[in-house]
């Protein structure tokens, strides 16, 4: 039986991907594990969680990140280098595995030293680029700089333009690592990055993939919106509009042009009976006060049951994202039957198709995305993940991979 251990922040980070990955393995025959940071409310006897030493080390190098990224320009969103980390290629799961799989490890679990200590026992190493940072100096999202192709130095993201600065340094130390390993694999869950990917100066010569990341649609499924909207207190004749990230106010996640979009919609007479769904943490009075609708703010959703009912209580859900590799939230809402409205940018374009499961939008066009509203809204457009998203697909492409690296 093919052993893989997966390694993973904590179950939240890059939208439970570990965990819905290793759900769908467990269910195919796999052995799957994981070792997790951050322990969490899940009880799972394969789920191995990091002792406090760890946990420690992490907000050290959480303190560490801030000081560093004490003058960065926060409208290009993270920078992350990695100082402090768990040397993890001790433990027994890791030594019994046949395959390893890297989801999001920063945030003080996985500095670039510990990883190339798990490269050094010689197992296949996979991956997930959950966004860019895997071939940048430093930044989780580039915008619309390129430097990755060639290499980066004098970054748009840090005050102090050297061609020697810290995302230089940081590139330099990656190029150095995956140079001197042949077992190290890189798996894109969009064709977006996956293109990136293929042209980037430290990964360009390394085998590459584009699977997208699993979703539980026997978990994630429609039922009644007017039963759903009764349980949130909503009124079944409201149009519901709903919008939810991790943070709302991340600078990724484009709230400003979705709150555009609502001012717009706000002198539509169509839109007079119209309440905002919002989920996720970050949600303040600044954001209340421009919301020119009645809002309901469903705070942060720790179980999966409560954005379901969130999804289905909705008659649209909105993602304005400026910079996304592959949105957790549009899968979800596709699942449950639920329309979703974005930019075409990153990795939204692969689960969208324009005008049939929702509607994508002219990049930072918030008109667009009024329109897009209308759209779906008016034509009663139903949300459905397409089939190249279909759980068995998505396996089957990782078994593939696995297997033809263990032989």
């Amino acid at each position: 039986m093919i052993k893989v251990v997966q390694l993973q922040f904590s179950k939240e980070s890059a939208g439970k991907s570990a965990l819905r990955l290793h759900n769908a393995f467990c269910q195919k025959g796999i052995d799957s594990s994981i070792i997790s940071l951050n322990s969490d409310d899940i009880i799972d006897t394969k789920i191995t969680y990091l002792r406090k030493k760890s946990r420690i080390i992490s907000k050290l190098d959480s303190k560490i990140k801030a000081y560093i990224n004490r003058n960065t320009i926060k409208e290009y969103g993270e920078f992350s280098f990695p100082i402090l980390g768990t040397n993890v290629s001790g433990m027994q799961e890791i030594k019994n595995a046949d395959v390893l799989y890297l989801h999001w490890t920063l945030g003080g679990f996985l500095n670039l030293s510990n990883i190339q200590k798990l490269l050094k026992l010689g197992k296949p190493m996979i991956v997930i680029m959950h966004d860019m940072w895997h071939i940048t100096g430093g930044c989780h999202y580039s915008f619309t700089c390129e430097k990755f192709v060639s290499g980066c130095y004098n970054c748009q993201m840090l005050p102090r333009q050297r061609k020697n600065d810290l995302s230089a340094k940081g590139f330099y130390k990656k190029l150095k690592l995956y140079s001197k390993f042949d077992n190290l694999y890189f798996v894109s869950p969009s064709k977006w990055l996956y293109d990136c990917a293929k042209k980037a100066l430290l990964t360009k010569n390394k085998p590459i993939y584009y699977i997208p990341n699993v979703i539980d649609n026997k978990l994630f499924k429609p039922f009644d919106k007017s039963i759903a909207k009764k349980i949130l207190n909503i009124d079944i004749n409201e149009t519901v509009i709903a919008f939810g990230a991790v943070k709302v106010n991340s600078p990724y996640k484009g709230w400003t042009y979705l709150q555009q979009a609502l001012e717009i919609l706000s002198q539509d007479k169509d839109f007079s009976n119209t309440t905002i769904l919002i989920f996720g943490s970050g949600y303040d009075k600044q954001i209340a006060n421009a919301i020119p609708f009645k809002t309901k703010f469903m705070g942060y959703l720790k179980d999966d049951y409560s954005v379901i009912l969130t999804y289905n209580a909705s008659d649209v859900f909105i993602v304005p994202s400026i910079a996304d590799n592959q949105p957790t939230t549009v899968m979800e809402s596709m699942c449950c039957g639920t329309p979703v409205v974005g930019f075409d940018i990153g990795g939204i374009p692969d689960m969208i198709n324009h005008k049939v499961n929702g509607y994508l939008a002219k990049y930072k066009n918030s008109e667009d995305i009024a329109d897009g509203i209308r759209f779906c809204i008016k034509n009663k457009i139903r949300g459905k993940i397409l089939p190249s998203f279909e759980k068995n697909e998505i396996v089957k492409k990782h078994l593939d991979i696995i297997n033809s690296l263990l032989q």
